[in-house]
């Protein structure tokens, strides 16, 4: 078995792991995730919901996304660290903040979505995947 990947948020009160591999690793340019980077995009690994172990309290947030899906947001109600967001449309995966991560080298995007939202100054990999929207459904295997 690999060795699990950890994170916390930043005061420490929360702490995960995630027993498998991520699904995949994308950067996400869509209006709610720069709100939620500070006008960045957002760096993510999905994530089987079921190899994801979480210690510590977590706040929550639900607000509907661009695509019309149900969104949950979690985040440290102490330090306010954005941890992770799950779609009650894919409840099978977790989303998981890059920056959370305890090795930030572990978040590098394989793809960059909602492109077409990007600010004229936002850069992203053009030699990636793009999508203007959002991706393909990923599919368990």
């Amino acid at each position: 078995m690999p060795t699990p990947i950890t994170g916390r948020c930043y005061c420490g009160g929360v702490t995960f792991q995630i027993a498998e591999p991520p699904v995949v690793q994308r950067s996400c340019w869509c209006r709610d995730c720069q709100y939620l980077s500070c006008g960045n995009a957002s760096v993510n690994l999905m994530c089987v919901s079921a190899s994801v172990s979480v210690e510590g309290k977590v706040a929550e947030y639900v607000s509907t996304a661009d695509s019309g899906n149900t969104m949950r947001r979690r985040f440290c109600p102490t330090c306010g660290t954005q941890l992770f967001s799950a779609s009650d449309a894919r409840p099978e995966y977790v989303v998981v903040r890059a920056g959370a991560l305890d090795d930030p080298e572990l978040g590098k995007p394989t793809a960059f979505i909602w492109t077409r939202s990007t600010p004229s100054w936002g850069l992203f990999d053009q030699a990636l995947p793009c999508f203007e929207t959002s991706a393909p459904t990923v599919k368990s295997a």
